[in-house]
C-alpha cells in the first residue's frame, strides 16, 4: 500500500467531516426531541423511586399502628387482670403495687394511642403525597409517550437516509488512519456544532474565527504538515481544499496596485 501524503490525509478528514456534518444535519431535525424523551426517563425513575419509598414508609406506619394496638390489647387485659387481683389483696403494699402497675398500663395505653393519632396523621399526609406523585407520574408518563411516538415518527421519516450515510461513513473510515480517526473523534466531541475540520477564510480559522499567523497559512496551504488550531484545536486545512475559493489575497492585493499606481 503507498504511503500517503498529508495532503491525501487532511482530504480524506474532510470528506469524513462532510459526511458527519451531513448525518449531524438530518439528526438535527430531531430538535430536543432526543434529550427530551432521556430527561422524562430520569424523571419518572425518580417519581418512581419516591412513589416507592413513600408507600414503604406507609407499610411501616402500618405496622407500628398494629403493634401500639397490639400494646394497648395487653396493657388493657393486664389491667383486667390487676383489678381481680385488687379484690383478693390482704396488706396494703400488695394494694399500692397493683396500683401502681394499673398506672402504669394505664399510662402505656396513653403512649400507645397518641402514636397511633401521630401515625395516622403522618399516614394521610404521606397519602397525599404519593398522589401527588401518582398525578404526576402519570401525566409524565403519557407526556414520555407522546414524545417517543413524535420521535418514533421523525425517525422513520429519516432512518434509510441516515442509515446510507452511516454506511458511506464507515467507508470512508476505513481509508483513514486509526490514530488520525481517534484525533478526529475527540476534537469532534468538543463542540457542538461537530465541526473539526475547518477552512482557513480570509486569514482565519472557520470554525473559531481565530486569525492565522501568516506563517501556518502558507504551512496549510502546502499541506505538508497537520496543522491544529492554536485557539479552538481544529485540525485546519487550505479553503481550496474544501472547495472554498477564498478570496483573502486579492483583497489585500488591491491596496498595493493602487499604491503603484500613485506613484
Amino acid at each position: 500500500m503507498a504511503v500517503k501524503t498529508i495532503a491525501q490525509k487532511l482530504e480524506q478528514l474532510y470528506k469524513l467531516q462532510t459526511i458527519d456534518s451531513r448525518l449531524d444535519q438530518l439528526r438535527a431535525v430531531r430538535g430536543e426531541l432526543p434529550m427530551e424523551v432521556s430527561d422524562l426517563e430520569d424523571e419518572l425513575i425518580g417519581l418512581n423511586t419516591r412513589l416507592a419509598n413513600f408507600t414503604t414508609e406507609t407499610e411501616t406506619f402500618n405496622e407500628q399502628i398494629v403493634a401500639n394496638r397490639e400494646q394497648i390489647r395487653t396493657s388493657t387485659e393486664a389491667i383486667r387482670k390487676y383489678k381481680v387481683q385488687l379484690n383478693e389483696v390482704k396488706n396494703n403494699r400488695e394494694f399500692d403495687a397493683l396500683n401502681k402497675e394499673v398506672e402504669i398500663q394505664d399510662l402505656t395505653i396513653q403512649a400507645a394511642e397518641k402514636k397511633i393519632g401521630e401515625v395516622e396523621k403522618s399516614i394521610v399526609l404521606k397519602g397525599d403525597l404519593i398522589s401527588e406523585v401518582q398525578t404526576r407520574l402519570d401525566e409524565r408518563e403519557k407526556d414520555l409517550e407522546n414524545k417517543k411516538k413524535e420521535l418514533k415518527e421523525i425517525t422513520a421519516e429519516t432512518e434509510k437516509e441516515e442509515a446510507a450515510i452511516i454506511t458511506e461513513r464507515e467507508k470512508s473510515k476505513e481509508s483513514i488512519d486509526e490514530k488520525l480517526i481517534k484525533a478526529y473523534d475527540r476534537i469532534r466531541a468538543n463542540f457542538r456544532n461537530g465541526i473539526a475540520v475547518a477552512p482557513i477564510l480570509r486569514a482565519a480559522c472557520g470554525g473559531c474565527f481565530a486569525k492565522v499567523p501568516p506563517q501556518l497559512q502558507s504551512d496549510i496551504r502546502q499541506s505538508k504538515k497537520i496543522v491544529i488550531c492554536e485557539a479552538c484545536g481544529r485540525i485546519q486545512i487550505d479553503a481550496r481544499m474544501a472547495g472554498i475559493e477564498d478570496h483573502v489575497e486579492e483583497e489585500e492585493a488591491k491596496p498595493k496596485r493602487r499604491a503603484v499606481r500613485k506613484k
